[in-house]
């Protein structure tokens, strides 16, 4: 293909000794005026001539080549032309200073000593690191760790879009105790089918936004459930259970023809916007940021799993909800606060997280619902490492130890 006029050349051949190609002479600019000086040849390294900073600001020299060619004409000046011929000798001694000061670098004065330096160290320990958290997975193609950032970002955008109202006020025939019993038995459904958990925690959100717009009876609750697990399966599973297993489980209690009625309406009435932000997925990284052990999320876990039977906890954030269960796992297992590092990922303070830890706790200790108990049961298990049976903290000594994060 025939090249432009203006198009160049791009070659890897090395420039010769004592040559400078383009990309070279742009390389520097400072060093232009340098370069164009004349080499010594008796020095080795081809350095620059040697040449005064300021240059010849007497201007001697050109004064002597100018007497030289006036040797014939022996006429002596008189008192007038002596003093025009300094006042013009002191003008191009100006002139030339500017010149040089002009063409040469400024000579930089000798910086003063400084009086009590602080040690770089001490600088540094003040002012606390935070951990690139992503940097250890940057090699792994699965880990997405370049867009992790980025990704809980999105979603922390996302949230505002799906805050929850009030909408039991709206629900004749619905309480917030069936809801209750409603959530137990899903996460029964979960263990049985062995979903993840973000199936489960999914399916609660696609409950409560679907009831947010739709007026539905009590005898439909179940079928709502399922039927969102389902949808929630086909989203976040590899192999999401059928429709058959889904009748199955509700034990014959609907047909198949309803059960893909209520997933068409469901999906069209949320407009199939279904990338619901939870808790579950901010709890993973906000415990990865604090290098914490399975045992301890684990622990956080089981109190936000606690929060889906209840609908005051409905309404909460999801990232924010994350961040206080981690902080009262943290406290309870005596592993510190919080760390620039979660701050800095979250995007919440400790004191932001107080009032709700608080109420995390008060959940824990005095256990509403004693009859649901599916989530405790599940996390009384030695593969979560029994941490349903870890004694709550006190209040006083939980209010004690917040005050000093």
């Amino acid at each position: 293909m025939p090249l432009t006029r203006n198009a160049k050349m791009v070659t890897t051949k090395q420039p010769r000794a004592g040559k400078m190609g383009p990309a070279a002479e742009n390389a520097n600019p400072e060093k232009e005026e340098s370069c164009q000086a004349k080499r010594s040849p008796s020095s080795p390294q081809g350095a620059p001539k040697k040449r005064s900073a300021f240059g010849d600001i007497t201007n001697s020299h050109k004064n002597q080549v100018v007497a030289s060619k006036k040797e014939p004409v022996k006429v002596a000046p008189n008192k007038a032309q002596r003093t025009h011929a300094a006042l013009g000798v002191a003008k191009n001694n100006e002139i030339n200073l500017k010149k040089s000061m002009k063409k040469s670098p400024p000579v930089e004065a000798p910086a003063e000593p400084k009086e009590d330096p602080v040690p770089e160290e001490l600088v540094l320990a003040q002012v606390p690191a935070v951990e690139d958290i992503d940097k250890e997975q940057l090699g792994d193609p699965y880990a997405n760790a370049e867009y992790a950032k980025d990704i809980f970002e999105y979603m922390r955008g996302r949230e505002e879009k799906f805050i929850l109202p009030d909408y039991m006020e709206k629900q004749p025939d619905i309480s917030g105790d069936m809801r209750a019993i409603l959530v137990d038995w899903m996460v029964e459904v979960q263990e049985n089918f062995e979903l993840n958990h973000e199936t489960l925690y999914l399916a609660v959100k696609l409950v409560d936004h679907y009831l947010v717009e739709v007026v539905s009876m009590r005898d439909k609750l179940q079928l709502i459930g399922s039927t969102s697990i389902l949808i929630a399966s086909k989203f976040e599973e590899r192999c999401p259970p059928c429709v058959d297993d889904f009748l199955y489980i509700c034990d014959d209690a609907y047909k198949r023809e309803e059960l893909i009625a209520m997933e068409m309406s469901i999906l069209s009435t949320l407009k199939f916007d279904i990338n619901i932000p939870i808790p579950y997925r901010f709890l993973r990284r906000f415990a990865k940021c604090a290098r914490a052990t399975m045992e301890t999320l684990t622990l956080a876990r089981f109190l936000c799993e606690m929060t889906l039977q209840e609908y005051d906890y409905a309404r909460e954030s999801p990232s924010k909800l994350a961040a206080s269960c981690l902080l009262l796992a943290l406290t309870m297992k005596n592993l510190g606060g919080w760390t620039p590092t979660l701050e800095y990922y979250s995007g919440y303070r400790s004191q932001d997280l107080h009032p709700l830890v608080k109420r995390l706790n008060f959940l824990l200790t005095y256990q509403p619902r004693d009859k649901l108990k599916a989530v405790r049961t599940k996390y009384s298990h030695r593969v979560f490492f029994e941490v349903a049976k870890v004694t709550p903290m006190d209040m006083l000594k939980l209010e004690e130890i917040l005050k000093n994060c």
